[in-house]
């Protein structure tokens, strides 16, 4: 940076850094001073500055942070936040002091190491969002599982299920998605710190130690590569984005059937909106937003990799400054999408005797009766004949349901009853397995569950760890 004297206007300043108002600031130095402990530490402890000058450095950052960084507030940033941070320092301690900070680093290894930790809290909050989700799914689940309801297939009544067996499904389905995130999450946990400007450095730092106190499971394999990939955004994305496309065909059938056609589903006032020109409308506003926030996360993804493509394999602001920048919004909606179908879940209520109503109305029973006949030794595609054509005379006298006239002589003995039929349908995971299939998504949850706590402990171990060796540091320092 010496060797320029002058830098671009107001306008061009506030397009390429922005202009961060005051929360803003806070949050992105707080990272950023957290990794600048971390780094002070691992110097003091390779010798690299003297435990003096990294005591009064790490007093003066805790003192930033103390006070929300308010120095900060409404400083001109020519070249950025980083460089108006570090020159406060400097201007506070003197440049002898302040200037030993950025001693084997770079502010790209840096910046890479502010996504990272950024990128796991925000996917840690997400796991941890999703997983509520799917508990709620499952508890419901279990509650319902004896509400007895047709499942369509091209919007054309099909199968007896239960509605706990349907919201099982959901509920395996996002597990799914969250298992995706989490391998995300668990691919990204390497610190960029060490990496340097894209070739490591010559000074004997200790990278796995900044890893250790910031809380990653190791320090960067490849120097390049910590610089120039930012693919773990890209991936945590991409399965958030594969959990908001679930929780949207969800909501999807939620809005269906909690309409006056359907009537399968009833959701609270609190959950319902009105119409400012139809006194008579309860309309499940809230299911739209849940659908439309996939497309915000799609949309993300999409901005995102776009920017990435055909970029060079080294440090490059597209990659990490922009195409980071479309990420956030993505997983931000994914989680609001997530925090609302919890809230539609564990509120909705199914209408039991409208959905058995609209199951024994629906024929739906036609495919086990058919199976009934198979296991008393007629061909499939006979008893398939056999049962269609009992459903066409039920038909042709105006009925809409099966009686045993209707059927063939074959099954005039059989309980026809569909909790009976549902119950038989236990191969293949179907609902008759019940007990089976939730047990499994238990264990799904489960296995979330305990990531999201031992992500938490984790966090906090690091946390009493830093703030630990920083004021070991200290106490060093002041003694000498």
């Amino acid at each position: 940076m010496s060797r320029l004297t002058a830098t671009v206007g107001a306008q061009i300043q506030s397009i390429v850094y922005g202009s961060p108002g005051p929360d803003e600031i806070a949050a992105e130095l707080r990272l950023t001073s957290r990794i600048d402990l971390a780094h002070l530490v691992m110097l003091v402890e390779r010798a690299l500055i003297t435990p003096a000058d990294a005591a009064a450095l790490i007093g003066r950052i805790q003192e930033l942070r103390a006070d929300d960084f308010r120095p900060l507030h409404g400083v001109p940033t020519p070249r950025g936040l980083y460089l108006a941070y570090e020159q406060e320092l400097s201007a506070s301690l003197g440049a002898g002091i302040g200037g030993r900070l950025h001693t084997g680093r770079s502010r790209n290894d840096l910046k890479a190491t502010v996504t990272a930790l950024r990128l796991r809290a925000e996917t840690g909050t997400l796991i941890a969002e999703l997983t509520r989700l799917q508990a709620v799914l499952l508890a419901r689940a279990r509650a319902h599982r004896g509400a007895l309801m047709p499942v369509h297939t091209h919007y054309q009544a099909a199968l007896p299920i239960t509605y706990g067996y349907y919201l099982v499904g959901v509920a395996l389905a996002l597990g799914r998605d969250v298992a995706a995130l989490r391998a995300a999450a668990d691919a990204a946990d390497r610190c960029p710190m060490g990496a340097g400007a894209a070739a490591g450095t010559d000074l004997p730092i200790d990278p796995a130690r900044t890893a250790a106190l910031l809380g990653f499971a190791g320090p960067p394999r490849h120097a390049l590569d910590a610089v120039a990939s930012r693919d773990g955004a890209l991936h945590a994305l991409a399965a958030a984005a594969g959990a908001a496309l679930t929780i949207s065909r969800l909501g999807t059938d939620l809005q269906l059937w909690s309409s006056a056609e359907f009537g399968f589903v009833a959701f609270p006032d609190r959950l319902v909106g009105g119409s400012s020109a139809m006194p008579q409308k309860r309309n499940a506003f809230l299911l739209e937003h849940v659908k439309a926030k996939a497309g915000t996360a799609i949309g993300a993804w999409t901005a995102a990799a776009t920017m990435t493509r055909s970029t060079p394999f080294t440090n490059s602001i597209e990659v990490g400054t922009e195409a980071v920048a479309a990420v956030r919004p993505g997983l931000e909606a994914v989680r609001q999408g997530a925090v609302l179908a919890r809230a539609l879940v564990g509120g909705g209520r199914p209408v039991e005797e409208r959905m058995l109503a609209r199951a024994e109305d629906g024929f739906v029973g036609a495919t086990a009766l058919a199976n009934l006949l198979v296991h008393r030794g007629v061909p499939f595609r006979t008893a398939h004949q056999l049962v269609g054509g009992a459903v066409r005379r039920a038909v042709e006298r105006g009925g809409d349901r099966l009686t045993a006239a209707d059927l063939p002589a074959e099954l005039h003995d059989t309980d026809i009853a569909l909790p009976a039929l549902v119950e038989a349908q236990r191969a293949g995971g179907g609902p008759g397995q019940f007990d089976e299939v939730f047990a499994d998504a238990l264990g799904d949850l489960d296995g979330h569950a305990r990531w999201v706590r031992a992500a938490a402990a984790r966090e906090a171990r690091a946390g009493r760890d830093l703030a630990g060796a920083a004021a070991a540091v200290v106490e060093l320092g002041t003694k000498r």
